[in-house]
């Protein structure tokens, strides 16, 4: 009868999804067979969340609908992630904010070049109130309304690698860590041991800032300016961190923001909402919400909540983080 090939320790799977790098790194001494299964599954849920939520896609669910303010038959994934993101905005007080893709365009956004005609909308935009719900539902699964354009790309990333991990989880036994884009979730262990996460040093350098030691199954997300960055039409530099509160780039002395949390999609929220919060207030907002946080200022030096000083193992010799 065939043997099974068997993976060696450490398996890894490699692809792209929602124009990032997509990534499974398994732990253990698994069956193949059933990595591919799980690879083949995560595949699938990512390309399900492209075609339901990206702006850059003619045919996805999302662009119709911020093209006419309505949509009768919504996919349970495109209602899930707008419920989230009207939540998220309701619990960060307006911080976060979906509706902040015509202010994106204003400025050029590197995806609006690749497809003018993103631009184009019949939907009328509503000044940005955080205590105004632009989301409006009819029955669980019934049509949905718009009050003002939204983009869904950190909440929707977020939210892939949520109903990925679950997937997989359901396919294979063992510790699994999936990285979409610089943003992980893990399930299980490494073995007998958490999982350790290099923080990525904004400024490009190949070391990482400080090492992260994840608690079980818990997720990963970091918001930078490092790779979103482009010039408006006026030539000044600007990046996609949106503050919904004046339709600019927000986070002001920061360069990036990574937030440690339960669910991939909260940390996403979290990083995001830390990082327009601005250098002069995170500390103290982060603290207040108990966030296991790490920040890297526009000088290179890392500071941390006393929650994420709990979760780290290693920090490089220059960075100052006990601020």
């Amino acid at each position: 009868m065939p043997v099974a090939s068997i993976e060696p320790a450490l398996a890894r799977r490699e692809g792209r999804a929602l124009g990032s790098p997509l990534r499974l790194t398994v732990a253990g001494r698994l069956d193949a067979t059933a990595i591919d299964a799980a690879w083949a599954a995560i595949q699938v849920e990512f390309d399900a969340v492209d075609r339901a939520m990206s702006r850059f896609r003619e045919d996805s669910e999302l662009t119709r609908l911020n093209r006419t303010g309505a949509l009768a038959e919504p996919s349970r994934r495109l209602v899930a992630a707008l419920t989230a993101a009207d939540r998220a905005g309701r619990i960060t007080d307006g911080v976060f904010d979906a509706r902040v893709l015509l202010d994106l365009e204003r400025l050029g956004s590197m995806g609006v070049r690749q497809s003018p005609t993103h631009s184009t909308r019949p939907i009328a935009s509503e000044p940005v109130d955080a205590a105004t719900r632009w989301l409006r539902r009819s029955g669980r699964r019934g049509e949905l309304r718009l009050r003002a354009p939204v983009d869904l790309g950190g909440i929707g990333k977020g939210l892939a690698l949520r109903w990925a991990v679950r997937r997989a989880a359901a396919i294979m036994t063992g510790g699994f860590l999936l990285e979409a884009g610089g943003d992980i979730a893990s399930h299980g262990l490494f073995g007998a041991a958490r999982w350790s996460i290099g923080i990525e040093d904004p400024t490009g350098g190949a070391a990482p800032v400080a090492v992260c030691v994840l608690e079980r199954d818990q997720a990963v997300a970091t918001s930078s300016t490092r790779l979103g960055r482009w010039l408006d039409t006026d030539g000044r530099p600007v990046h996609h961190l949106i503050d919904p509160r004046t339709g600019l780039p927000g986070g002001a002395g920061l360069a990036s923001v990574t937030v440690a949390w339960p669910d991939p999609a909260w940390a996403e929220v979290w990083s995001k909402s830390l990082f327009l919060v601005g250098a002069a207030g995170i500390a103290a907002a982060a603290r207040r919400r108990g966030l296991a946080a790490w920040w890297v200022d526009d000088a290179g030096e890392l500071s941390m909540t006393p929650a994420a000083r709990q979760q780290t193992s290693w920090v490089r010799a220059e960075a100052v983080p006990w601020r």
